[in-house]
């Protein structure tokens, strides 16, 4: 067959084709109208690509193999693309999709977990022994500042703020949250190295500050302050490395795969796991901005929201979702 008999044979398709996506790209057709479009789509997409293979095995014209392969690479653009997010698909992710993906990183999340948690500990203790321990962590001015934060005498607790900056605030925590979290997730693309290091540094700085505090006599003020809205920072940190650390593992250890390809596979899941901690960071900014720096606020009262709030977060990522063994499978291949 001539590339012209070939032609001629199978573009009645090809335009069918292009006037589906078209009509698909434009105005949206009502939903029986849909669904045969799409049936019809899908099979000539399925045809496309069969004549792309064929018309490249016989070497063709370049400019026919061309026209095929970009109505194949649009139609596949169309019938691939994620569906868009509404109200119901949030929900379900959140009822079930992010705390399925997390259980379905659990040895991930494990290792984050002590990477963050010994060095805030050890770093903690030895910052209560030795308050002066902190200078070999932070210069004397960064201390000064902490001292102020959470002083009996300042207006607020946490940064210096004055009493109409809680927007402000709210922003600073976000833009500041986020970028802790983006720092510990995509740096797992160094080999998960540098996503190591920022579990551990934070850690590190975590733990030095509340040491030294504690030591201080400004325990009551700190812990008051981050009891309620670290159980959701503070638990994303964790995950965002969990997430890291699964995309370096993938580089380090690709299996059968090139790196690349590992690299690509593995992100489908590590990135539903992010999608869920951006949310958990925003609900943390709030809280930091406009509830545990609030003063009139009894410390019983932040403790008792703060326990809860802890309760909440953990059943909520290791019971939320189940029976779901089968799904945690899923959860942690969807991209």
């Amino acid at each position: 067959m001539t590339p012209l008999q070939f032609e001629a044979r199978h573009e009645p398709q090809w335009l069918e084709l292009e006037g589906l996506l078209s009509q698909a790209e434009g105005k949206q057709p009502k939903q029986s109208a849909a669904q045969q479009n799409g049936a019809r789509m899908a099979l000539l997409y399925r045809r496309a690509c069969e004549q792309l293979a064929l018309a490249q095995a016989r070497a063709y014209p370049l400019h026919l193999t061309q026209r095929i392969e970009r109505l194949a690479e649009r139609a596949h653009r169309h019938i691939y693309r994620p569906p868009a997010w509404n109200s119901g698909r949030l929900g379900r992710f959140f009822l079930l999709g992010f705390p399925q993906a997390v259980r379905a990183h659990r040895g991930y999340v494990l290792a984050a977990t002590l990477l963050f948690v010994l060095p805030l500990l050890l770093m903690g203790w030895a910052c209560w022994r030795d308050p002066g321990f902190i200078l070999h962590i932070m210069d004397a001015g960064q201390v000064r500042g902490f001292d102020q934060m959470y002083s009996d005498g300042s207006h607020a607790l946490g940064r210096a703020r004055s009493a109409d900056t809680d927007w402000m605030m709210f922003g600073f925590y976000i833009k500041n949250n986020i970028g802790v979290g983006f720092q510990c997730f995509a740096s797992g693309l160094f080999a998960g190295v540098m996503t190591v290091f920022y579990l551990v540094y934070n850690g590190v700085i975590a733990g030095a500050v509340g040491g030294y505090l504690v030591a201080a006599g400004k325990g009551q003020n700190f812990f008051s302050f981050v009891i309620t809205h670290s159980a959701f920072e503070l638990t994303a940190i964790v995950l965002a490395g969990a997430a890291g650390l699964r995309l370096g593992h993938a580089l380090l250890a690709p299996g059968r795969r090139t790196r690349l390809e590992a690299l690509k596979f593995h992100a489908r899941g590590a990135i539903v796991i992010i999608y869920g901690v951006v949310g958990m960071l925003l609900v943390a900014a709030a809280l930091e901005a406009f509830w545990s720096s609030a003063r009139w606020l009894p410390h019983g009262v932040k403790y008792g929201v703060g326990a809860l709030c802890w309760a909440l977060v953990l059943g909520y990522l290791s019971w939320q979702g189940r029976p779901g063994t089968q799904a945690d499978g899923e959860a942690a291949r969807a991209g």
